[in-house]
């Protein structure tokens, strides 16, 4: 199923974000586990392979980069960890000082969300489109949405700015598949930016 959606369209990475029980962090063991199985695959597609949470594993484990929340390791500790080649990312919820601290930091990219409501976790904040104009409008580090993003519902976020999409269950969960999905988001960035440029 993995394979099949990084071979249906331009796929930027792949994020291992594993939780136990009650949204607790998996157990390292499980992590590289699962970094083990998923890396070489997404390595084949040229799909940077991204861990959440986790700059420690991250750089033991050869990840090409680590997401870090506000409540995580820090984007400096994380860089440190991860060394100047990797990616690093930040989620900065809806707020505009954290992500300018984040990407004036050096961070690769910017998170902002949750812009829909969703099952994938507890969203801390609700972010508006606006903000996604505001920063592409200003900044040139690029910027992620995240938060309950679905085909259907995706087009206002990439004509308001979004570079990128973090989408869990709008893939793995849509009615035809991953791969549809994977081939859908493509089709809804073409559109998008084709009506708006």
């Amino acid at each position: 199923m993995l394979e099949a959606a990084l071979a249906a369209g331009d796929v930027a990475c792949l994020q291992l974000r594993l939780k136990a029980a009650g949204a607790n962090p998996a157990d390292d063991g499980a992590i590289r586990r699962a970094t083990a199985a998923l890396l070489p695959i997404t390595q084949k597609h040229d799909v940077a392979f991204i861990l959440n949470d986790r700059p420690d594993l991250a750089a033991e484990l050869g990840c090409d980069g680590v997401h870090v929340g506000q409540d995580d390791a820090s984007y400096n500790e994380a860089r440190r960890l991860m060394g100047s080649k990797a990616i690093v990312g930040v989620t900065c919820h809806g707020s505009r000082h954290l992500a300018m601290t984040a990407a004036d930091s050096g961070a690769d990219y910017v998170a902002f969300g949750a812009f829909y409501p969703t099952t994938t976790k507890a969203p801390k904040s609700q972010a508006r489109p606006d903000i996604l104009k505001w920063w592409s409008d200003i900044m040139e580090a690029p910027c992620v949405a995240i938060g309950g993003i679905t085909v259907e519902n995706c087009a206002p976020l990439i004509a308001a700015g979004a570079d990128f999409l973090a989408v869990s269950a709008g893939v793995w969960a849509h009615p035809e598949g991953p791969a549809a999905a994977v081939q859908a988001f493509n089709d809804a960035f073409d559109k998008t930016t084709r009506s708006t440029g």
